[in-house]
């Protein structure tokens, strides 16, 4: 019972938000375009939250906030990323993932998501910086256990989510 109520305060609005986000923009991608992208043999789905949704949300017992807590400054957003292996559909637990959101007038700094554990499954989370004017790119990162080469997939979106 612990368990659930602990879920329910520190990962329920940024699992609600990122589920939303992510099924609202996973219809019918086009390569390039939108929250899902598939390149050698991972699939994956991000959703970009302001990170306000996330402030006050500690994470698990003893380690203090989430991803250290938000950061200071503006234009700060939380970036979950879901990952999958394309053959088998399992989730992807084992990745180094890092993520870098650039948009038509600034490249973005690189950011190492941490693995996030919610309601028993696995995701990468980390906060960026969504600055400058659209369209935006998220670039995502991911070296898998045993893979000589990190795969990259990119993300395009016209907007920051608001």
């Amino acid at each position: 019972m612990r368990l659930i109520v602990a879920w329910k305060i520190v990962a329920a609005p940024t699992l609600v938000a990122f589920l939303a986000f992510v099924s609202a923009g996973s219809g019918g991608a086009e390569a390039g375009n939108g929250l899902y992208q598939k390149a050698a043999g991972i699939e994956a789905y991000v959703g970009l939250v302001p990170a306000e949704i996330t402030k006050g949300h500690d994470g698990a017992a003893g380690r203090g906030s989430m991803h250290g807590g938000v950061p200071e400054g503006g234009y700060q957003y939380h970036l979950v990323a879901a990952l999958f292996d394309a053959n088998t559909g399992a989730r992807i637990t084992n990745a180094s993932v890092a993520a870098r959101v650039s948009s038509s007038s600034q490249a973005g700094a690189k950011t190492d998501l941490e693995i996030m554990t919610i309601a028993e499954t696995t995701s990468y989370g980390g906060y960026v910086v969504v600055a400058g004017s659209g369209p935006y790119s998220i670039t995502l990162s991911v070296k898998r256990s045993g893979q000589p080469v990190p795969v990259t997939l990119i993300f395009r979106l016209s907007s920051a989510p608001r």
